[in-house]
């Protein structure tokens, strides 16, 4: 029997958001692994594996470099937001196929991503950069408010919030600024132009310079001012994805970007799709997930066939639709109740999975003193024949969900705990 290609993944991250990514790389490729600790649910999916730290370049360079004395590496993939520049370096050092690390590195930089965007004409959000609050303030009033301030280079809506009005800046600056802090390319807060309209993502994927759109996610947000993303969906039959397909390509070309897959962030405004941002990489939170139940595309597969110089099969294999609804409580506190009515799943199919990310008695914290990582409760994906009948399905769920959380006593400034996460 022929041996199978070997790719080295990097940074697997959890197995409910990302284990399915493993999952289906390894039905096609063997794989060899760099993690930060040692593996437990990765070695079902895992040849051999290496332990260190992918934001420490050169304990990543010498990790690959034994596993590539090891095995015959065909190319090297990773899904971590955090980890696309140094991965980048990794791969030029083993000779593997990649984006360079500078592309990776705009890619990663939102204010570059602006900047890039304008000089190629592609619609996005007029945005300036600030280190201090009095460069904030000029921005806004040079951009007009209402402005949205992020970390420039950050991920996970961590950071990010909109500023309606002057009074309202001092607490969105503080907020970017302590997200702005944790990144290893850039300290610098961005300040945005904020964008009405519908947001959305397209799932591009990327081969030899040639962009293919290949599904569209509908996205629920929490309540302003934040950009909790709290529900998403993705339907097949979905007639947005030839017109917003033009634009997501046009944004990965600006970028420079050659290889991969693209999660492409934009938002539906009167005067048509304008950018928010395009992440190199699968996009979070299970969307990978959907567009393979949706459509039967593999974007996890697609992009370990990329890193290793095969064309990805993108053919459609499914006409349905999928949804995931992410767990939020209404407060700050103590998770003390997170159940569905007794006998409700037994008899959803269409309930495909259920995963607690916190358990009773443990502490919730919304934003702006927590962030999705320490709000989060849980999650469940729905699947259907159509976005209407994903979010019918989602409904009925959450009306047989009781999720409650009593309020701390230093929470007590938060709206009052309720009884389910419905917060759209």
């Amino acid at each position: 029997m022929p041996s199978r290609p070997i790719v080295l993944v990097v940074a697997p991250a959890d197995e409910a958001l990302r284990g399915y990514c493993l999952d289906q790389v390894a039905a096609a490729y063997d794989i060899v692994l760099i993690t930060h600790s040692a593996p437990t649910w990765e070695r079902r999916c895992i040849r051999d594996v290496e332990i260190a730290d992918p934001a420490d370049e050169a304990a990543l360079l010498a990790a690959g470099r034994a596993l590539a004395a090891r095995h015959m590496l065909d190319g090297v993939v990773t899904w971590s937001e955090w980890d696309l520049v140094n991965v980048a370096r990794l791969a030029e050092h083993l000779g593997l196929r990649t984006n360079t690390p500078l592309v990776m590195l705009d890619c990663r930089n939102k204010a570059a991503q602006r900047t890039l965007f304008a000089r190629h004409r592609v619609p996005s959000a007029k945005a300036m950069t600030a280190h201090t609050l009095l460069e904030a303030a000029l921005a806004a009033e040079t951009i007009g408010y209402p402005v949205v301030l992020k970390p420039a280079a950050y991920a996970a809506s961590i950071g990010v919030s909109r500023a309606g009005r002057a009074e309202d800046l001092p607490g969105a600056f503080d907020f970017a600024q302590a997200g702005a802090e944790q990144s290893r390319e850039s300290q610098a807060v961005l300040v945005e132009e904020y964008l009405h309209g519908p947001e959305i993502s397209v799932e591009c994927v990327t081969h030899r310079g040639t962009t293919r759109a290949v599904a569209v996610t509908r996205k629920t947000l929490g309540p302003a001012p934040y950009f909790e993303e709290i529900a998403h969906s993705v339907d097949a039959n979905d007639p947005l994805l030839v017109r917003v397909g033009l634009v997501a390509t046009a944004a990965v070309r600006a970028l420079g970007l050659t290889d991969g897959i693209q999660h492409v962030e934009m938002r539906l405004t009167e005067a048509g799709p304008r950018l928010v941002e395009v992440n190199a990489r699968i996009a979070g939170d299970l969307i990978g997930q959907l567009v393979h139940l949706a459509t039967g595309v593999d974007l996890a597969r697609a992009a370990a066939d990329i890193a290793c110089g095969t064309a990805p099969d993108l053919t459609r294999t499914r006409r349905t639709a999928a949804g995931i609804r992410l767990l939020y409580p209404d407060a700050s506190g103590t998770l003390t109740a997170r159940h569905f009515t007794d006998g409700f799943t037994a008899h959803t199919p269409w309930l495909r999975q259920m995963h607690w990310l916190r358990e009773v008695g443990d502490t919730v914290t919304l934003p702006p003193a927590g962030s999705m990582y320490s709000a989060r409760v849980g999650f469940f994906t729905v699947t259907g024949t159509s976005t209407r009948q994903v979010e019918q399905r989602t409904r009925l769920a959450l009306d047989q969900l009781t999720l409650t959380v009593t309020p701390n006593s230093q929470c007590s400034h938060l709206p009052e705990a309720g009884t389910c996460a419905d917060r759209s």
